[in-house]
């Protein structure tokens, strides 16, 4: 089993999103029986923006050949090969001003991609690549969800719509909510996650 991991926090591995993502793996390994597991700091390791060669590829009719591929589009053709030899994703992210960080939002813009991971048909966008459960962690200071919310959430409806252009329909997401009250609350949440994440793991 081949699992790519995505790190989105600026706080990397000391962060609340890195725990919840590592929680994740850790109960994907542990089911699995042997894993591999790939680690992309979207943070430590900064995805550039697309730039104009891939701009103009987009804006082609023609498929660029491997070959052709420069700047960022050589990026965006490694970044989509990783992704589909993965075999399960899992996402580490924080919630920045109700959506997701820059830095995740570069990965998709190279993910997603015309006539390389969807194809334009008449019926609309159809993805081209193979579906596999991706696991969203989400933390957050404040909370998005139930009867407590009291911010929108612009994060998960985006990622799903994103993630189902290019085939992935199987989003499974956990957050940690009301991070912003303290040490108490990160350890309330952390205790709540690791009992839902037991019981979701053992059911597979």
């Amino acid at each position: 089993m081949k699992i790519l991991h995505l790190q989105a926090s600026p706080r990397q591995q000391g962060s609340n999103a890195w725990w919840l993502s590592q929680q994740i793996v850790a109960r994907l390994v542990a089911r699995s029986g042997s894993a591999r597991v790939s680690v992309r700091d979207l943070h430590g390791d900064a995805i550039p923006h697309v730039d104009a060669t891939y701009a103009e590829a987009l804006g082609s009719p023609a498929v660029v050949d491997d070959d052709q591929a420069a700047g960022t589009l050589a990026l965006s053709d490694q970044l989509i090969a990783e992704l589909d030899a993965a075999d399960a994703v899992v996402i580490g992210t924080p919630m920045h001003n109700y959506t997701l960080p820059s830095t995740l939002k570069a990965w998709i813009d190279h993910v997603v991609r015309v006539r390389r991971s969807f194809a334009i048909t008449p019926d609309g966008k159809v993805g081209l690549l193979r579906d596999r459960p991706v696991y969203v962690g989400i933390v957050s200071g404040g909370r998005f969800t139930g009867a407590t919310a009291r911010q929108p959430d612009f994060l998960t409806p985006y990622l799903k719509v994103a993630l189902a252009t290019i085939g992935l329909h199987d989003l499974r997401f956990y957050s940690m909510e009301g991070l912003a009250a303290g040490g108490a609350a990160v350890r309330a949440e952390r205790e709540r996650l690791a009992v839902v994440l037991d019981g979701d793991f053992s059911r597979g």
